[in-house]
């Protein structure tokens, strides 16, 4: 992973509970592999459950509370899907604004299969081209995203998929971006 090193950087994930195993776990290890440092943001700092295969799945530890994180202190963010995970965040206007600082700050923020929907309550989804799992589609579009149907989608260092079986493509394209660093064009916010 030479080529793709993040030593020096560090990744904010941000969770609660109900989030899809995979979509925390595998950029999780990836990111740590790349030589980053991640840390699991959670609402209150304590350990999430996640959700696998129709069921509850395994706990991730938290590394913070989103009180104790600040978006300055941190490269880039992911947002990991599940249906739970991200329809609880968006009801959260301390998780609302911890994100939408990554967007004022330009820096890459990367979101999978129903992750967007945070997005939608940050108001930065309007014009960007993205992906997201299906039946989120119309939700983006009614937000302003022009919505296409691909594995991974790059629009100014956001980068978005579709479901697990895209998470090679979703790491590969957030581990580029967060080499790449800061992007003007990601000042949607």
């Amino acid at each position: 992973m030479a080529n793709k090193s993040l030593d020096g950087k560090t990744i904010a994930i941000l969770s609660t509970d109900g989030f899809e195993q995979s979509e925390l776990e595998r950029p999780l290890t990836a990111l740590q592999d790349a030589g980053a440092e991640v840390h699991i943001v959670t609402p209150d700092g304590k350990d999430i459950r996640g959700w696998d295969n129709g069921d509850w799945g395994d706990s991730v530890n938290a590394d913070r509370s989103l009180a104790d994180a600040k978006a300055d202190t941190y490269d880039a963010l992911v947002l990991p899907g599940g249906v739970m995970n991200p329809d609880k965040l968006r009801m959260r206007e301390d998780a609302t604004t911890f994100v939408r600082e990554f967007f004022k700050a330009g820096k890459p923020v990367s979101a999978i299969c129903h992750g967007p929907q945070i997005l939608i309550d940050c108001g930065v989804v309007e014009g960007r081209e993205m992906t997201s799992f299906p039946s989120i589609k119309n939700d983006l579009k009614n937000a302003g995203a022009r919505w296409v149907d691909k594995e991974v989608v790059c629009d100014q260092a956001l980068t978005t998929s579709r479901t697990p079986d895209d998470l090679p493509a979703f790491i590969d394209k957030t581990i580029e971006e967060i080499r790449e660093g800061k992007h003007a064009g990601q000042k949607t916010a």
